[in-house]
């Protein structure tokens, strides 16, 4: 509490563009930027922290929206990208050069795409984040609200791999009366009668965990797998649609008397490929699970009624109580607009009624594995983060990055 009062008075202290609300001490902190209302706010769980006046990209450089993370951090840093103008109290964002950094605010957004922070703020702010804090960047304001399903992850002790003496029969023994007493040395005080004993666990690094649709690639994969096992000879199980593959699906088409038109994979094709293989078709979602900025595991999930959109919405963990397995998890929608071609390549046919599909709604439509979700409760610590988004892996996630998600505006007209 003490570190949080520090903060707030100095940010408070150093510039005439922030105002600080203070609230108790409920979990990490995460950072919202609205280019609307030129503007960021710092929450800690669902509770304002501290808001600041922004500038943003200005036309031809506009700011990307969408869901980032704190990759890099230097008190004074030149760019890169135009003729190394500096960059005080830098945050990274992106690799490809978006970061929060100290700078000139005329009050609209006039920035080559990062986010300017006021002098005093931005030094405020880069003593308080660390590596892997979220900046959440949208148009219009969004606000964190604690959100409550049974799709979300609960907290979980480890169970460890082997149950010590579970069910073994102990084989009885008889003393032997020529042993003389033994004094047993304790290296610590023993515990008052009533205390009670809770195994300590240490904490691990908040996860990354991403929800999206299997991409392309995989799926042409699990069809070359399929036409390898069924003799038709697809080539190497690559993703790729090479020549090989795709004489493979036509002669498998024209073997089963399906029509060569449309698409390669029409699902006239597919289904006819899993019914003749006896073996269930793939689901189309796919769980994925960072730390520490590197990939650890992933898996597949299922998603029902995979021609509706998913959106774009992100969660937070706060509170974590492993002992207890009680856990506050607060999530936005974000607006994400996706193209006419990427709908068609994800197979989306169906339009939802409001803007952005509602949230609760989406989650319903999610089921994960069993045996994931144990993996995922067993770590799952402070700060850890779900997204769930259509877009998958964009070029933005890399080697050394969280999952970033960018996302898109609806045209306007």
């Amino acid at each position: 509490m003490f570190q949080r009062l520090t903060f707030s008075i100095v940010l408070l202290a150093s510039t005439a563009c922030g105002s600080l609300a203070l609230a108790q001490e409920t979990g990490p902190y995460h950072i919202f930027v609205s280019k609307a209302d030129q503007t960021l706010t710092v929450y800690d769980g669902d509770e304002v922290i501290a808001t600041s006046k922004v500038s943003t990209g200005k036309p031809g450089h506009a700011t990307p929206s969408g869901i980032f993370s704190i990759l890099e951090k230097r008190r004074y840093h030149e760019s890169n990208l135009y003729s190394n103008a500096p960059m005080p109290f830098m945050q990274r964002l992106t690799w490809s050069g978006i970061a929060l950094h100290e700078g000139k605010l005329p009050g609209y957004p006039a920035s080559h795409g990062c986010v300017r922070l006021p002098e005093g703020f931005a030094q405020s702010l880069f003593s308080m984040t660390q590596r892997g804090v979220h900046v959440i960047i949208t148009d219009e304001p969004v606000v964190p609200r604690e959100i409550r399903h049974d799709l979300l992850f609960v907290p979980r002790l480890p169970v460890p791999d082997g149950q010590l003496l579970s069910d073994v029969e102990l084989r009885p023994t008889t003393m032997d009366a020529s042993l003389k007493p033994l004094e047993v040395a304790m290296a610590e005080v023993a515990p008052k009668a009533g205390a009670e004993a809770r195994l300590e666990i240490a904490e691990e690094p908040p996860l990354r965990i991403l929800i999206t649709r299997r991409t392309e690639r995989d799926q042409i994969m699990d069809v070359q797998a399929a036409l390898n096992e069924l003799g038709f000879n697809a080539g190497p199980v690559d993703g790729l649609m090479g020549k090989q593959t795709i004489a493979a699906i036509r002669k498998f088409r024209a073997d089963k008397d399906i029509a060569n038109e449309g698409a390669l994979l029409s699902e006239a094709f597919v289904s006819a490929l899993y019914g003749a293989s006896g073996k269930e078709r793939p689901p189309l979602g796919q769980i994925l699970v960072r730390q520490k900025f590197k990939p650890l595991f992933l898996g597949d999930v299922t998603i029902r009624e995979p021609e509706r959109p998913l959106g774009t919405h992100f969660f937070k963990a706060t509170e974590v109580d492993r002992y207890k397995s009680n856990v506050t998890w607060v999530g936005v929608t974000l607006e994400d607009h996706l193209s006419e071609p990427m709908r068609t390549r994800l197979g989306i046919t169906a339009e939802e009624t409001g803007a952005n599909p509602e949230i609760t709604m989406v989650m319903d439509r999610i089921a994960i594995p069993d045996h994931l979700r144990a993996r995922i409760e067993a770590s799952l610590s402070e700060g850890s983060s779900l997204t769930i988004s259509d877009r998958g892996i964009g070029p933005e996630t890399t080697d050394g990055t969280d999952f970033i998600t960018v996302t898109k505006a609806r045209p306007k007209g």
